[in-house]
């Protein structure tokens, strides 16, 4: 990880994510919108325990 996740960006995906999980096409969206890299969202979902799923490059189910 490359240091704490911004608030805004926590937040972002704690609104977006439905039943604990987020779809990987839903990811790169909320990280286009927020200007930030893709592997920010993902640090936040570890750190809220949200899965992604749907993941277009096939890593995850």
């Amino acid at each position: 990880m490359s240091g704490p996740v911004d608030e805004k960006v926590t937040q972002a995906v704690l609104m977006t994510a439905k039943d604990g999980r987020l779809s990987c096409t839903a990811a790169r969206k909320l990280a286009a919108d927020l200007q930030v890299s893709p592997g920010k969202i993902g640090e936040a979902c570890d750190l809220l325990k949200i899965k992604i799923h749907s993941c277009e490059l096939g890593c995850f189910k």
